[in-house]
């Protein structure tokens, strides 16, 4: 028989009590952290312990053995899945994109107000309209007046549609500008990530499991995958590389150190492409971009109005100048003296001569309401896809999450129920030292006595 100690399942009962207790400090700390945005639910690792080697023939038949000597804490686990959160930053990049199209979508159509009273298509069918009033009185002063206020009108409504899409655009770059800059969310992100790489690398090598800086790291990169594409790079003891944009210089994170720009730079590189919101607003903020597309349509619609209109009128009724939408105004001598609108090219004119108000009236529907129409159609059809797109991102990046969630997020109903069983076996386990201790008890106050 080989000598185990006497005290040997004290020991291993001992174990088994320490190990209950860490499981539910671990239950505890889960419980705490429920709410927490980004928390990890954590684990605790198990392993057995072979406390004796029982040599050959020692035991019945001549064989030898392992005594188990109680369990050992191995690891205080996060429960982490890689892919699940390859999956969620994928489609957290996508959804940054698609939710920032929408939202600079939403406000384009608020801008074109189409259809509505006070929206262009409305003010240029009255001032078509006015043209056929001129026609149907061509004498009248008063009713060349009101052709001249129906004609600014529409001038200014184009003007602040323009100015609308503009600021769009230019608010698109702030925001670009903003997220990229030398004290951007980007690089701040990016010096933060840097600093936890080198605080877990350190940790890591020391043989010590730092959960709450993984923890802040991974929620520093969810936020960099929602505003462009990032790839990851394992490093050993932890650290990660990071790519950004996937463009030139290749990382925005490198170990312990981040990008930054250098003197006189003092915005992030050039990205093409980027995708998620940066992408979104590099489309949105460009030259040959969505918006400056939807300008130059709009500029195409002002030079056939102002073309076709001074054409037919047969002197320039619009300023010859302001072919675009900017520089959109109606000709300063109309302007001033509404009666030298034109409604005949006969001279002298007769009593009644209409055909040049007639001819100007007769536009109505023709090339320049077509290109309009044409854009109010492109901004409608846009935004609905767009729309689209972004319910299904988030259809899927809610999917994305929720798998995320049931794997690193805390149940309280689960947790509940580990509390139980840890203390269960917290129970079994003290129940076992106070069974041994009074077996140990018996043998000390009772050895050596006769008559017992």
């Amino acid at each position: 028989m080989a000598n185990i100690s006497t005290f040997f399942g004290l020991n291993t009962a001992l174990s088994g009590l320490k190990a209950s207790q860490a499981q539910l400090d671990v239950t505890a700390h889960n419980i705490a952290n429920a709410e927490t945005k980004g928390y990890s639910r954590q684990t605790v690792a198990l392993h057995q312990v072979i406390g004796v080697t029982i040599p050959v023939g020692a035991t019945w038949g001549n064989a030898g053995a392992q005594l188990g000597g109680g369990v050992d804490v191995t690891a205080y686990q996060r429960a982490r899945d890689l892919f699940a959160d390859l999956q969620y930053r994928t489609q957290s990049t996508v959804r940054g994109e698609t939710s920032t199209l929408t939202s600079a979508m939403e406000s384009v159509e608020l801008a074109i107000n189409e259809p509505g009273e006070e929206g262009i298509s409305a003010l240029l069918g009255q001032f078509w309209d006015a043209w056929q009033e001129v026609a149907n009185h061509p004498e009248d002063a008063p009713t060349k007046s009101a052709l001249v206020v129906n004609a600014q009108a529409l001038v200014d409504s184009i003007k602040a549609f323009d100015s609308n899409l503009a600021a769009i655009q230019a608010n698109a770059a702030s925001q670009y500008d903003a997220y990229t800059s030398s004290n951007g969310e980007v690089l701040a992100n990016a010096a933060a990530i840097a600093k936890l790489n080198d605080q877990i690398k350190a940790l890591t090598a020391a043989g010590q499991q730092p959960n709450a800086l993984l923890d802040q790291r991974d929620e520093l990169i969810d936020r960099l995958a929602e505003l462009g594409q990032v790839t990851i790079t394992e490093l050993p003891y932890g650290s990660l590389q990071i790519a950004f944009g996937n463009v030139n210089p290749p990382l925005l994170v490198d170990d312990t150190a981040a990008w930054a720009p250098t003197a006189p730079a003092t915005t992030l590189y050039a990205m093409p492409n980027p995708g998620g919101k940066l992408g979104a607003l590099q489309d949105i903020s460009k030259a040959g971009g969505i918006i400056d597309n939807y300008r130059a349509d709009l500029n195409a619609f002002v030079n056939q109005l102002v073309t076709t209109v001074n054409a037919a009128h047969g002197a320039p009724f619009f300023d010859t100048t302001g072919t675009t939408a900017a520089t959109f105004a109606v000709d300063a001598a109309i302007a001033a003296d509404p009666t030298t609108i034109r409604t005949t090219n006969t001279v002298p004119a007769p009593a009644g001569a209409n055909d040049v108000a007639l001819a100007v009236a007769a536009l109505r529907a023709g090339t320049a309401d077509r290109t309009y129409a044409g854009l109010v159609l492109r901004v409608g059809t846009e935004s609905r896809d767009v729309q689209r797109r972004d319910s299904a991102a988030e259809a899927v990046l809610q999917a994305a999450s929720d798998r995320r969630t049931s794997i690193s997020g805390v149940s309280l109903d689960e947790e509940m129920s580990n509390m139980i069983r840890f203390q269960r076996s917290y129970q079994a386990a003290a129940r076992v030292m106070s069974t041994m201790d009074d077996m140990l008890e018996t043998l000390v106050s009772r050895t050596g006595r006769v008559g017992l």
